[in-house]
């Protein structure tokens, strides 16, 4: 017989569940269970499990444990209603805890305030368990002995299982104002048993036995939500009528129903065009191109709904996931060092552990692989996108392509061409980095997307091939009609759609000459970036790996300007330790042949997840821990990086740069370390120590970080995004997230001038470095080092010497005099076609 015992979960007095004042729970019609009245304020797992599900309400957490049951914890009574008021949880759908692991925190005077009752149900509500015991009524603490389920076998599920064929259906809007939560669930669950028929709840692509109330929770059904039901066996047509029957009376929490929401705009129907016929977006592959649109539309294969028995489902799942392995280890073998990472990361996804348990649980609580997949990969990328960080955020995209793939070999078969014409400007709503890898590039003159953003896989392949895109461009983008022509301008941000004969012939010289004008450049990457006055105006390449930085140099490179470490620390169980990252830091070292390296310390955080940096969940990750802020709050991390950065130090010209600095403080405490750590090593002289500016503040004091620092360089994706209050990862508001801003340039004026007070040279190595219209403004403001994509560094360094000093610092005084980013851009343009650039 198996065991497994439960901790309380919270401090307070353990009461008998038939005591707790609701129906519902009292009469055990969730299930079986005890309640504590609590007297902390947080609610932590009993056991090891994954998370089924949070309540949008934030008021129960429903918890599938490691052995099999799920246990629903539910603080307080009528609790829902408070709309989350006084709750904010601890995790999210999919994740798995250990015992012990914080899940809810609450505000205990908003919540007594507003329920019926504090009183916390605790109630096994799927599994084949049973409680053998239970602790005595009376004070409890949490982290005590609370319950012990006991069970003959609760993991023998492999026989078939009979496959659900609806025979009756009803679809409904649910009046209830607070949705299938709890207490309705339950009651529905009683209703549904009292027929001969299996009754079925479905939201979209997701369905719940109605029997399970903690199933139907997880569809996470609201006020005004479209609902079927449907059910199959003798009973079916009664029972649909029944429980549709009874959700439309409202259950006793009914609220008026508003006319339904529109649907969203797809091509077939699309939306008027911008009046003035130009959409704007975020540039996340640079380039120029005119061509004619052409929608691609990603095929799906249609989903197995229903399950063929546990050990087929299993079989199958990993014979699908085998079959994409060896397709990706073949794919990995023709592509290029970009594709390469990007076919290693998704190799990497069908090797995780946590996703495969997930899915298997899934299968075998009764999904078919294929839904079983889907649900567990989608959740996983909702998880991602909520990430502040766009570098995370974007992970969302893989998740997605490798579960489009998987579902395709599940299904048997294999994923239709898409064909399109020649010169052809792609547009959808988001594209993932499989589609964008089997794109021709003689045939795809760019693309746009409505959705995205601009650090992806999409923009990382899309520049590796040299196909100008275009993200966040809005949902005109899908209102397009295909065969349109369009001019795409990722540097100005924007796409004419249908331009006048005067517009499109200018574009047409325009590529032609942006042609010949990037011949040149790459002609003359060898010579070193000068102004026409004689100003020395280093270009270097930010890298990820050793793997970009001889084609960097080849590329005309003059070092690294921005070595970006958390590579090495992400998606792996520990971090690496100090003789890796030694070897990997000296290879790229011997690599650039001498030239400078600028090793920027881990920039990790909340919203980054590393197994071995035990952060907790935060409400605004960008705004919390991360960058310098973890190393030092980690300080065994910072050293050991420390240490390998030193030693690389014999390899090659090394310097290091800390991320996220915001202030003066942070910067003594990073130069502390590193001597202590210098001084073990037995070294001499200290490595030159830099601050990445990323922050308003360590801006505004540029010239107290200057006098203790020996560069400064600053990161304008961060750094636009801080000032201007938005989110570059977030749609709605990246097309205005622009770094010429006026307000940005100003900040980095103030930085320039505070660095120029104790002789501190200013870099950038930020998105702006690559943006051929910023780059006389920056050599105006006093910015003397500029690190860029690597593609865009010859094209950059052709820029410097077509250009002086003096009209540079003429340009950047009239610009932030201006109002606008379109102002700025235009008093750019308009010096490099007087120059002829």
């Amino acid at each position: 017989m198996t065991r497994l015992t439960l901790v309380a979960p919270i401090d307070g007095w353990l009461v008998p569940l038939a005591d707790v004042p609701d129906a519902v729970f009292a009469d055990r019609l969730l299930g079986d269970g005890v309640a504590i009245d609590p007297l902390a304020d947080t609610l932590h797992a009993p056991a090891p499990g994954v998370i089924v599900s949070v309540h949008e309400a934030g008021h129960a957490v429903t918890l599938r444990l490691d052995a099999g049951p799920v246990l629903l914890m539910h603080f307080g009574l009528e609790t829902v209603s408070l709309g989350g008021a006084g709750f904010t949880p601890q995790v999210r759908a999919g994740q798995h805890v250990e015992a012990g692991t914080p899940l809810l925190t609450v505000d205990l005077a908003t919540v007594a305030a507003g329920a019926k009752s504090l009183v916390t149900p605790i109630v096994v509500t799927e599994g084949d368990f049973a409680i053998a015991w239970r602790a005595e009524p009376g004070r409890i603490r949490c982290g005590e002995p609370l319950l012990t389920l006991a069970a003959d076998h609760p993991a023998e599920r492999a026989e078939a299982k009979p496959v659900f064929t609806a025979s009756a259906s009803r679809t409904l809007r649910v009046p209830l104002a607070h949705g299938l939560h709890a207490r309705p669930s339950a009651k529905l669950a009683d209703l549904a048993r009292g027929f001969d028929a299996e009754v079925r709840a479905i939201k979209g692509d997701r369905d719940a036995r109605l029997r399970s109330p903690s199933a139907m929770m997880t569809l996470a059904v609201a006020h005004g939500d479209t609902l079927t039901i449907a059910a199959s066996g003798a009973d079916a047509q009664a029972a649909v009528d029944a429980v549709a029957d009874l959700i439309a009376t409202g259950m006793g929490e009914g609220k008026p129903l508003a006319a339904p929401a529109p649907a969203v705009p797809k091509p077939a129907a699309p939306l008027p065009p911008p009046h003035d016929g130009i959409l704007t977006g975020v540039a996340a592959s640079p380039g120029f191109a005119t061509g004619v649109a052409a929608h691609f539309v990603r095929p799906e294969p249609v989903l197995a709904q229903t399950s063929e028995g546990v050990a087929a489902e299993r079989a199958r799942f990993a014979e699908a996931l085998a079959a994409l392995g060896a397709a990706l280890e073949t794919e990995s073998g023709t592509a290029s060092a970009e594709q390469r990472a990007i076919v290693a990361a998704h190799r990497a996804l069908l090797d995780d552990e946590d996703l495969i348990e997930r899915t298997h649980a899934r299968i075998d609580a009764g999904d078919s692989a294929a839904v079983a997949w889907r649900r567990v990969l989608r959740d996983q990328a909702e998880a991602l996108r909520a990430a502040p960080d766009p570098h995370i955020a974007e992970r969302a995209d893989d998740l997605i392509d490798v579960e489009v793939q998987v579902q395709w070999r599940l299904a048997g078969q294999a994923a239709p061409a898409v064909a399109l014409p020649a010169d052809a400007i792609l547009l959808a709503d988001d594209l993932v980095p499989s589609q964008v890898a089997s794109l021709d590039p003689a045939l795809v003159a760019g693309i746009v997307t409505a959705r995205g953003g601009p650090t992806s896989h999409v923009a990382i392949i899309a520049a590796s091939r040299g196909i100008p895109a275009l993200v966040a461009a809005g949902p005109h983008v899908l209102a397009i009609a295909a065969g349109t022509p369009l001019v795409l301008d990722t540097a100005a941000g924007t796409l004419v759609i249908d331009p006048d004969m005067a517009t499109w012939q200018q574009a047409q010289v325009e590529t032609a000459q942006r042609a010949v004008r990037k011949a040149a450049a790459r002609a003359a990457a060898a010579l070193e970036g000068r102004t026409t006055d004689g100003v020395r105006i280093e270009v270097s390449a930010n890298l990820g790996k050793l793997a970009e930085a001889a084609p960097a140099v080849a590329g005309g490179a003059e070092g690294c300007g921005l070595l970006r470490t958390e590579f090495l620390f992400l998606d792996r169980a520990v971090a690496p330790d100090e003789d890796e990252q030694t070897a990997d830091y000296a290879a790229i070292a011997r690599a650039l042949e001498g030239r400078p390296l600028v090793i920027r310390l881990l920039d990790i955080g909340g919203d980054k997840p590393a197994p071995y940096l035990p952060i907790a969940p935060e409400e605004n990750p960008a705004l919390g821990l991360r960058g310098i802020r973890v190393a030092l709050a980690h300080p065994d991390i910072l050293a050991t990086q420390l240490r390998a950065v030193l030693r690389a130090g014999e390899a090659g010209d090394v310097r290091v740069m800390a991320p996220m600095i915001a202030k003066v403080s942070e910067l003594r405490a990073v130069r502390a370390a590193m001597q202590v750590e210098s001084a073990a090593l037995g070294l001499g002289a200290d490595m030159p120590l830099g601050v990445m500016v990323e922050t308003p503040a360590a801006a505004v004091m540029a010239d107290g970080l200057a006098a203790e620092c020996d560069f400064l360089s600053i990161g304008t994706n961060d750094l636009t995004q801080y000032v201007l209050a938005m989110d570059r990862g977030n749609p709605a508001v990246a097309g205005s997230v622009d770094g010429l801003d006026p307000a940005v340039l100003r900040m980095i004026d103030q930085c320039c001038r505070g660095a120029a007070l104790h002789g501190k040279p200013v870099g950038v190595c930020g998105g702006l470095a690559s943006d051929r219209l910023a780059v006389p403004i920056l050599i105006g403001l006093g910015v003397t080092k500029l690190s860029a994509a690597p593609a865009a560094v010859a094209e950059v360094k052709a820029l410097v010497r077509g250009v002086s000093v003096d009209r540079c610092r003429t340009l950047a005084a009239a610009v932030v005099q201006v109002s606008t980013a379109a102002e700025v851009r235009a008093l750019a343009a308009a010096l490099l076609e007087e120059l002829g650039l």
